[in-house]
């Protein structure tokens, strides 16, 4: 008898702990497809197309590498569409001596695995994820003792471990970090890429046949479908990205263009949190192509920063803080999510912008995601469970590791400061200035107030106003709390009135 090592649908890495050291002889690898995954949020259909097309070239890469592979598909008629029904009947089938697994991306299944290391009759070894940067134990130990948790300085430790864009102990260029150079606005007369994309095979359109006629009440647009779904195109995606876009991700990551959701952005995060990708060659990629002279350092830093220091960063703060830290509601927010989430349907041309990318393609990019969708979701009071289930269910890359503490922490200010120094809230003046969707939009940018005022300036001081005693101590936000008191209050008032006549117009059918 061998091992049983389960492989799930973001662990598509070879050098995944749980196959570390596989006996080709007598172990097998178990890979399931289960409608429970696929509907404990209601998942964008592209995103369920692409894991388990990746999860099928996956275990057919794992075959042709002399490895036994037990898979079972959503359409099997003996799945029992759970992970832990089709573990045990595995088990019964199988007969193995024990159950080897590495740790899921999300608290809820490691719950789950905990329970089988009870119920099951084998031992179930739960091996950490060592495809991070940072362990558990190496954040929790930066953590211990500080009262804050910023990114900034998390991240200068990963440099210094990683080495990456280090020169003798200092970071190349005299500083860590680039961002100011990172926020300009997108010249009308700039080229963008034509964006690399990949022709669905016949596994891939097997699949999409296959969510479609289980998921097809789902959101999204299944076509047109271009993700690569084996780690060799997620490789030519990487190379794509450093040699086409690079140069120019820097300047322009904070803008955004109606009818361009892609820019220069990397489109490489699916990839990365699925498996196909490793953090660190991402980053040695980017590196190489500033030595060579290919890529300015401002592009390069910001890029890096977004993998080894946001992308570790979150994921220790949600295996240091979970499962207490998705209760947290420090604005004490509770407003249903408004319909047009999910629609569309709306004036807000910058919603409808978003909302529509989202749609056809399962992404948007983090501007999009924390000053459009998310900006509004904090300055309307948005229940912060409810968001963060649609952030989980709509983008190809949201795992609960990543989703929850960027969308808990990062867009709500749910866990009171612990993540961000204050909340990421603008009015439409910044939207305005790092977008062209205002000109086509119904409301009138420049109006504060009135029937035709763009929402998020009303909604944006009626937030200031509302949050007073919760935001008006933070270092941060002091100018903006002088400004409010200098304002008439017989003016802000009457913000407040027309902020709740619009939150319960859009929220009450919701």
């Amino acid at each position: 008898m061998g091992a049983l090592r389960l492989v799930l649908g973001d662990q598509l890495s070879r050098n995944i702990s749980s196959l570390n050291d596989l006996d080709r002889e007598n172990d097998t690898v178990l890979m399931v497809e289960v409608a429970e995954e696929g509907r404990y949020v209601p998942h964008h259909k592209k995103k369920i197309a692409y894991i388990l097309s990746a999860m099928r070239h996956h275990a057919d890469a794992l075959k042709a590498d002399g490895i036994a592979v037990r898979y079972v598909c959503l359409d099997d008629p003996r799945n029992t569409q759970s992970f832990s029904g089709e573990v045990s009947r595995a088990i019964d089938e199988v007969r193995p001596d024990r159950l080897i697994v590495t740790e899921p991306g999300e608290w809820r299944v490691l719950e789950m695995m905990r329970d089988w290391e009870a119920e099951l009759p084998l031992p179930v070894e739960i091996r950490e994820d060592d495809r991070f940067v940072c362990s558990h134990a190496e954040f929790a130990n930066w953590a211990e003792g500080r009262k804050q948790l910023r990114m900034e300085f998390f991240y200068r430790e990963m440099r210094r471990k990683t080495g990456l864009l280090m020169e003798d102990g200092q970071p190349v260029g005299g500083a860590w970090n680039y961002d100011a150079d990172n926020r300009k606005a997108l010249p009308n007369d700039v080229a963008l890429p034509q964006r690399l994309s990949f022709t669905p095979d016949e596994t891939t359109s097997r699949v999409k046949e296959l969510v479609q006629s289980r998921f097809g009440d789902h959101f999204g647009d299944l076509a047109p479908f271009s993700f690569a779904v084996t780690r060799h195109n997620a490789l030519k995606a990487l190379d794509h990205f450093v040699t086409d876009c690079l140069p120019w991700f820097g300047d322009y990551q904070d803008a955004m263009k109606q009818g361009e959701p892609f820019l220069f952005h990397g489109l490489i995060g699916a990839y990365l949190n699925s498996g196909l990708l490793d953090p660190i060659e991402c980053c040695e990629r980017a590196e190489a192509a500033w030595h060579e002279g290919d890529a300015p350092l401002n592009a390069v830093e910001g890029f890096i920063r977004q993998i080894i220091g946001w992308r570790e960063y979150v994921r220790g703060i949600y295996w240091l803080k979970m499962p207490d830290y998705a209760e947290t509601n420090a604005l004490n927010a509770h407003r249903p999510l408004p319909d047009f989430y999910w629609t569309g349907e709306t004036e807000m041309n910058c919603i409808r912008q978003c909302v529509e990318d989202t749609r056809r393609n399962a992404y948007a990019h983090h501007i999009q995601r924390l000053m459009v969708t998310g900006n509004f979701a904090l300055l309307a009071g948005i229940a912060p469970a409810e968001i963060e289930e649609w952030y989980l269910s709509v983008y190809a890359d949201a795992y609960d590791w990543v989703e929850l503490p960027n969308t808990h922490g990062m867009v709500m200010f749910a866990d009171g400061g612990l993540l961000a120094s204050k909340p990421y809230a603008a009015s439409g003046a910044y939207i305005d200035r790092m977008s062209d969707y205002c000109g086509s939009c119904s409301y009138d940018v420049k109006q504060k107030t009135g029937k035709n005022a763009c929402p998020f300036n009303v909604l944006y001081w009626n937030f200031v106003a509302e949050n007073r005693e919760v935001l008006k101590s933070n270092q941060r936000m002091r100018m903006i709390y002088a400004s409010l008191e200098k304002m008439n209050q017989e003016r802000v008032k009457q913000i407040q009135v027309e902020a709740r006549a619009f939150l319960d117009e859009v929220t009450a059918a919701s």
